[in-house]
């Protein structure tokens, strides 16, 4: 395979430039790449509103029916749809191609790919064989035998039928004014049907218009910048609070109704409190970049916490290996066991309004109780080598932390939060995809915590 083409297989998905990297050819060689590596008898393909991704599923799916593959289309959905519909379905397939780039800017597009039981296939799981089975040919010499292509158009009420049947709201769930931004993705596929099923949220509608070319903002919720049309709306309607979206709406993020935005990790943490799973001694599993304040939130709710690497695809197999009920990541992926394991922004969504409704208290109440912390937010920084970098940093702390974690990148802790007025953590990992260290820190005061970003960036530069 071409350097270029070899480049865009990352970690947990393939993801470019488009089309300029990835266009029909692409696709259509991809499709080989599957049967000759996975041999899968049905297939389920899904697609997000890019520009490129009609293209790219039109090819995908004559490929993969060219050589004798049965292919049920469920069209436009975001990532959250596809995965519950694809659990509901086990085992009826052996594979789900999802063609999405997430959060990416619009030149980008790519495919996630996943087992039967929803199981997320990365390099370290199966992608590396589709990238080592890439065909030498033409796509158009690929033809043996012809598979079936078939719809599905009652996809989307049958994934929000069964996430707003799950999520058990009470039959008296209040009128609730909300101000929901879509960002141009898929949420806006998704949600203008959620809010019909679900009359009581009323929702300011922002930016539900499917764009490719995302010409307001970037679909990334995580992104302070992206939330200020949706903070300034939620302040002058007095809403209850603001949902904001991913471009494939797998990510959600919320401010308060003071227009604050709420760090990922810090949700989950609230997420975790308001979860009988948890409150009956549940595993909850969370980022190795999050805050002191998400253990002790499990901990305090009954729960048991475990710090992780980051990565959806690593945490969503964890879970299963620990049979976690729960798991969040800073990047504001909440993963729910009941969906086998997979995140769904409408689902936390309509968790979150449920308790909202219960409590009768302002979100920044509930999640204010929760962050005792400053945290830094994350860094990131160019080096060389990154590698030198880890080792330097180890050499300068490890001997002097209170405890040193190296699942991924190193964690050093110094002092007890509960204890020592001037406790503090770092973590520093490498970037899976660019020449970058990423730096994330926190500490018991502002101050603190400013102190030591400019230490470790000092050292990280020199």
């Amino acid at each position: 395979m071409h350097k270029e083409l070899f480049s865009v297989f990352k970690a947990y998905d393939i993801r470019g430039e488009s089309p300029q990297v990835i266009d029909a050819a692409f696709a259509a060689n991809l499709g080989a790449a599957i049967v000759k590596s996975r041999n899968p008898k049905r297939v389920m393909v899904g697609r997000d509103m890019r520009l490129t991704s009609p293209e790219l599923e039109k090819a995908l799916v004559e490929s993969l029916s060219s050589q004798g593959v049965e292919v049920v289309r469920i069209g436009l959905c975001s990532t959250p749809m596809f995965n519950v519909l694809l659990g509901l379905a086990n085992p009826k397939f052996d594979l789900g191609v999802m063609i999405t780039a997430s959060h990416n800017p619009g030149k980008y597009n790519g495919f996630k790919f996943s087992n039967s039981d929803c199981v997320p296939i990365g390099l370290d799981s199966g992608m590396d064989k589709i990238r080592d089975a890439w065909p030498d040919q033409a796509p158009g010499e690929l033809s043996v035998t012809k598979g079936s292509v078939t719809e599905d158009p009652t996809a989307l009420d049958r994934y929000l039928d069964y996430v707003i049947k799950l999520a058990n709201l009470p039959a008296d769930m209040p009128e609730m004014k909300v101000v929901i931004d879509a960002g141009n993705g898929m949420g806006g596929h998704v949600l203008p049907r959620l809010l019909e099923k679900c009359p009581w949220i009323k929702a300011e509608q922002l930016y539900f218009d499917l764009d490719g070319n995302f010409p307001n903002h970037e679909a990334n919720p995580i992104k302070p910048e992206t939330l200020d049309v949706l903070r300034q709306r939620v302040k002058d309607t007095k809403a209850t609070c603001g949902i904001a979206f991913d471009g494939d709406a797998d990510r959600v993020g919320f401010v308060d109704e003071q227009g604050e935005q709420i760090k990922g990790d810090i949700l989950t943490a609230l997420f975790s409190s308001l979860q009988e799973k948890v409150k009956q001694g549940g595993r909850v599993l969370f980022d190795i970049r999050s805050s002191w304040s998400v253990p002790e939130t499990v901990q305090a709710t009954g729960g048991i916490p475990e710090i992780f690497p980051v990565g959806s695809a690593k945490i969503k197999n964890a879970m299963r290996e620990k049979q976690a009920v729960f798991a969040g990541e800073v990047s504001m992926h909440y993963y729910f066991n009941e969906l086998w394991n997979v995140e769904s922004g409408d689902y936390a969504m309509l968790i979150l309004l449920k308790s909202l409704a219960a409590n009768n208290q302002p979100l920044s109440s509930m999640w204010k109780k929760i962050a005792h912390y400053f945290h830094s937010g994350e860094i990131n920084f160019e080096v060389k080598d990154t590698k030198s970098v880890l080792s330097k940093l180890k050499d300068v702390y490890a001997a002097k932390a209170t405890k040193v974690i190296e699942i991924d990148g190193i964690r050093c802790e110094f002092g007890d939060p509960k204890a020592d007025k001037e406790a503090w953590w770092f973590n520093v990992r490498a970037s899976n995809t660019e020449p970058l260290v990423r730096l994330n820190l926190e500490a018991t005061t502002e101050e603190l915590m400013r102190a030591k970003v400019k230490e470790l960036t000092d050292l990280i530069n020199s």
